[in-house]
């Protein structure tokens, strides 16, 4: 096993950072390290914002649910799908790619771009000894983020990564059963190895939150999952994705 795969396999989120802000250096090497990830067709539709001013960061951990950890850290980057830059570029040629930006298609090309991108700054983070946690909660309240951090039209933020130097180190937390994510040729046919699969895990999930709470929780993941989609949040979404320029023809 080589360092870059004990890295990955070491993963786990920090929640509590000290207060040491990241240099200049390794802020420029994360993002170079972002950059350095597969995107679909040269598209490279995100942008990454650097967030440094402690009142933004403190509104943005208001935002995010009163997360602490928004606001304390190394440094907080927010990743934001972004074809605005498209639009400017196509400017310049005279060419109206609106068809094409506001098509299901290129949002998923906007996300899954984003995404890979940060997963990129995630390991880099980690294999320089700092540590990371993404912040989805950023989505609770979109239309502020945008307004604060200035987003125009066709850019919206989707999750931050918080990142700095750990002073905890938490138990990593199970992660489902290889046979229940990893199929060969085709999904799992078999629903009863399927759900014996969830099972288990069920009882490795109850285990670890029992050992990690002294038993003051118990759950299984399939009770947790269950509850927790059982009600849509963020119903909001659709809205504010056609008032950025993203009405997905």
């Amino acid at each position: 096993m080589n360092q870059t795969i004990e890295t990955l396999l070491e993963h786990r989120s920090i929640r509590d950072f000290e207060n040491k802000p990241l240099t200049e250096e390794q802020i420029y090497t994360i993002v170079r390290s972002a950059q350095a990830a597969s995107t679909s067709s040269y598209i490279q539709a995100y942008s990454i914002i650097g967030v440094k001013d402690k009142s933004k960061k403190k509104k943005l951990a208001e935002l995010a649910g009163n997360q602490s950890y928004v606001e304390e850290n190394g440094h907080f980057f927010v990743f934001c799908a972004d074809y605005n830059r498209h639009h400017e570029a196509a400017s310049l040629h005279d060419i109206d790619i609106t068809e094409a930006t506001e098509s299901t298609e290129k949002f998923m090309v906007g996300l899954i771009d984003a995404s890979l991108a940060a997963q990129n700054a995630a390991i880099a983070a980690e294999s320089m000894g700092l540590g990371i946690c993404y912040i989805g909660g950023l989505r609770n309240s979109l239309a502020e983020v945008s307004d604060l951090l200035n987003l125009p039209s066709k850019v919206i933020p989707l999750f931050g990564l918080c990142v700095g130097y750990p002073i905890q180190t938490p138990d990593k937390k199970p992660r489902l059963p290889i046979r229940n994510i990893y199929h060969v040729d085709e999904y799992e046919p078999n629903k009863e190895e399927f759900i014996k699969g969830l099972k288990e895990y069920d009882a490795t999930i109850s285990s670890y939150y029992h050992d990690r709470t002294k038993g003051q929780r118990n759950a299984g993941w399939t009770s947790l999952m269950a509850n927790k989609l059982g009600k849509p949040v963020r119903t909001y979404m659709k809205q504010f994705l056609q008032n950025k320029g993203f009405p997905l023809k």
